[in-house]
């Protein structure tokens, strides 16, 4: 799945541009402002005034909406983490009852198989390195299965195979589950109404300054500042691969450690 192009851009070049954006607005709004202050009465002010407030409000249920979307998909990631380390260390511990010589074989496969994991993390945005990661980690997939596989040949009805297996069948599903939740984000139209909505918003506070025939410039910068980091977070959350905010995979290094004590 392709990566959208608001993604893809530079953390600090989206907040940059971001308060950039919402200070062309500010400014153009202002002298808009200015042009129409002499033909504006007091219940013009006071309905600008009123659709500011509900432009204001809207944008804030927006930026709260969104925010809220962007950090459940981090808790899933965080979760899955959480969920396929211990689904490959349960398959390990169910390993260690499977009749030699296979029980060596799958221990090696799958203490390599956490190496992998961690590496296919590592790969951030090298599309060399997680397609080699990724290859790597289904041809794995195939060696555990095709040993499972053989031992329930010789005996379909030991019960040690049989919980190797499932267990075995619970790391290939979360696998596919981490490369679904890692390409799942909020989708890039409601950033964009996000801009829209702040850039209007913007625009209004400058109009309003423009026609009260001041503008204080702290504030302004004060409010771009807030909005664009706003959705500078929320971005940051939905690039597990980038950026500041990352997913932490210390549950897999230290289940790596783990086997490596066997």
């Amino acid at each position: 799945m392709a990566e959208e192009w608001l993604y893809r851009l530079n953390i600090w070049l989206i907040f940059l541009g971001s308060v950039g954006f919402f200070l062309v607005a500010t400014e153009t709004g202002f002298r808009l402002g200015r042009r129409a202050q002499s033909s504006v009465n007091q219940t013009a002010i006071s309905e600008i005034s009123t659709i500011q407030g509900a432009m204001l409000v809207l944008l804030a249920l927006l930026l709260g909406f969104t925010f809220s979307m962007a950090m459940t998909r981090f808790e899933a990631r965080k979760q899955l983490v959480l969920e396929e380390s211990n689904a490959i260390g349960t398959t390990f511990l169910r390993a260690q009852v499977l009749p030699e010589p296979p029980r060596k074989q799958v221990s090696t496969l799958l203490h390599r198989y956490v190496d992998v994991r961690l590496e296919f993390h590592e790969a951030g945005i090298n599309e060399k390195r997680l397609r080699e990661a990724n290859d790597r980690t289904e041809e794995l997939h195939k060696q555990l299965w095709s040993r499972g596989a053989a031992l329930a040949e010789k005996d379909s009805r030991a019960v040690t195979t049989g919980l190797f297996l499932q267990s075995l069948n619970e790391v290939i599903d979360l696998h596919a589950k981490r490369l679904t939740a890692n390409e799942n984000h909020v989708p890039e139209t409601i950033l964009l109404l996000l801009y829209f909505v702040g850039i209007m918003s913007m625009g209004l506070i400058g109009y309003g300054y423009g026609i009260g025939g001041h503008r204080n410039f702290f504030v302004t910068m004060l409010a771009s500042m807030i909005i664009a980091a706003v959705i500078l977070v929320i971005i940051d959350f939905d690039r597990p691969r980038r950026g500041l905010i990352k997913v932490s995979q210390q549950r897999m290094v230290d289940l790596r450690d783990s086997l490596s004590k066997y």
